[in-house]
């Protein structure tokens, strides 16, 4: 299993600390109950970390008509709303929540070039608060494509604390390609134009760079 660049420093933390305190428990106290609730314990932790980081090979659609997930996770909006940060007008807003068992890996949805990158500090409210995409700690990032633009957020949640972007202005996107990881679960924002076709329904699961999202 490939494992994302963004966690080998937590994973070796924590393979370094687990082993500092199972190894002299297992030692010293290997017949004692305790050492092995500990151990089985610490082994639990150990995978779920591992696998929060996990990094899957994904085949990419091809088609500049399509408009695929960013992230891995769950439907949870599908609706116009204002634009208020860089569009400024209507817009078609489509929501993803990962949750931390998906994998985090995001996806630039479209090809094109970075038009405007920024990141927001902010609050850490759940996900899901109908204020986090204004509030929360942010990133917004558009691409201009050869069908037109279409903006995309990035935002931590309760769990997520710390948002990566790598994705700058006048670069090139690919769709499919990585463009960030937020660690321990968050959503994502897409905004399309309102004549984008809308290909998911709620509570739908995407698959980041598989699902597509929309059409133009």
């Amino acid at each position: 299993m490939k494992l994302h660049k963004e966690g080998f420093t937590i994973i070796l933390i924590t393979t370094l600390v687990l082993g500092a305190i199972n190894v002299p428990l297992q030692i010293y106290f290997s017949d004692n109950i305790a050492s092995t609730i500990v151990l089985v314990i610490s082994l639990l932790l150990y995978l779920t970390i591992v696998q929060f980081f996990r990094h899957p090979n994904r085949n990419i659609p091809t088609g500049e008509n399509l408009i695929i997930a960013p992230a891995d996770g769950k439907v949870v909006v599908i609706e116009e709303v204002v634009e208020s940060e860089y569009y400024k007008d209507k817009r078609r807003q489509v929501s993803i929540f990962m949750s931390p068992i998906n994998v985090h890996v995001n996806r630039y949805p479209v090809s094109g070039k970075v038009a405007y990158q920024k990141y927001h500090p902010g609050k850490y409210l759940v996900a899901w608060h109908p204020k986090s995409s204004t509030e929360n700690e942010r990133t917004t990032v558009v691409v201009e494509s050869a069908k037109g633009s279409i903006l995309f957020r990035q935002i931590a949640g309760a769990l997520a604390k710390r948002i990566v972007c790598y994705a700058k202005e006048g670069a090139e996107a690919k769709m499919g390609a990585e463009y960030g990881f937020i660690k321990f679960g968050s959503r994502i924002d897409l905004f399309l134009p309102l004549d984008a076709e809308i290909c998911v329904e709620m509570n739908q699961k995407t698959v980041g760079g598989e699902t597509i999202v929309a059409k133009w």
